[in-house]
């Protein structure tokens, strides 16, 4: 799987005629409502297999997009697939403005304390929200193992991708 990033995850299906739901992890609509082909890694597979999206569209208030692929056209075919990745090559990752960033890009990175440069911990994970959130492990827990840190530019001014570190001036109560 490392040259393919994972842009959304088949959770159910939709209705009866082969249509799913799918949760998705990029920030680019047109990767499920603009038909075309792409690849789909079924759980348990190593390789991902091409298939074709002949329709898609967001589902307000749900978060999810409700997506068609050619040869799915059964509830029971729709079903087999849950759990399956929408993925895309790496390589066809969009170029992002400077104070953008790709969410596995994130994740491993380590976590510093801006003033005091003590170690805080590593991402694990991000989370949508009306701000993206960062989860973090804490290195030293003080109560809970993971923390969610707000990613905007007031809390975490510095994302250095080469070195593999992010600064942040957490407000106090934040980490604790």
């Amino acid at each position: 799987m490392d040259d393919w990033l994972a842009i959304g995850k088949v959770v159910a299906a939709q209705g009866l005629k082969g249509e799913l739901r799918v949760y998705p992890d990029s920030d680019f609509p047109e990767r499920f409502e603009q038909p075309g082909m792409r690849w789909l890694l079924k759980p348990g597979a190593t390789t991902p297999e091409e298939v074709e999206l002949l329709s898609g569209r967001y589902l307000d208030g749900k978060g999810l997009y409700i997506i068609t692929l050619a040869g799915v056209t059964s509830r029971e075919q729709a079903e087999a697939l849950r759990n399956s990745l929408l993925v895309v090559a790496e390589r066809d990752r969009p170029q992002l403005a400077a104070d953008e960033f790709h969410v596995a890009d994130l994740i491993g990175l380590q976590v510093f304390d801006q003033a005091t440069q003590t170690a805080i911990g590593t991402v694990t994970d991000v989370f949508s929200a009306g701000n993206d959130l960062l989860e973090v492990e804490l290195t030293q827990p003080k109560g809970s193992p993971k923390v969610l840190i707000p990613f905007v530019m007031a809390i975490v001014p510095v994302v250095d991708l080469s070195q593999r570190r992010i600064e942040i001036t957490p407000p106090q109560g934040l980490i604790e």
